[in-house]
């Protein structure tokens, strides 16, 4: 179990650490979305979000400073969520769907982070065990 366990961190991670280089790589057209969607310093939101998700994936495949990258998770999915993917204020319908999808997205991945603050620490097969 503790290897499936592991594998599960990886994953869920992984997506993480990805999705916070994919930060730096499509930096430019990110902070144009951000920019779009009236988010205040876009190109600083987005870098600075980058270096946060690679923190926090980091922190749940090592096992190492869980609760903090648990919290750094949410500090980035909460206001994402609502400022990036407002479905309700979408009007085209293909788009309507896609940010529908993305929220929903979302907040899975609110409560598979929140879940990881349940599974007592220090984790098996951590850098910290």
């Amino acid at each position: 179990m503790e290897y499936l366990f592991l594998l599960g961190r990886v994953l869920f991670g992984g997506f993480w650490i990805w999705g916070g280089i994919n930060h730096f790589r499509q930096g430019t057209m990110m902070e144009q979305y951000v920019a779009s969607k009236k988010v205040p310093s876009a190109k600083l939101a987005v870098y600075g979000t980058g270096v946060l998700l690679v923190v926090a994936g980091i922190g749940i495949v090592l096992g190492i400073y869980v609760p903090l990258a648990v919290l750094l998770i949410v500090v980035f999915l909460v206001p994402v969520t609502y400022r990036m993917h407002d479905f309700w204020n979408v009007t085209d319908p293909n788009t309507k769907m896609i940010e529908t999808v993305m929220f929903a997205k979302n907040l899975a991945l609110l409560g598979a982070a929140l879940a990881f603050l349940f599974v007592p620490l220090p984790w098996s097969l951590s850098l910290l065990s």
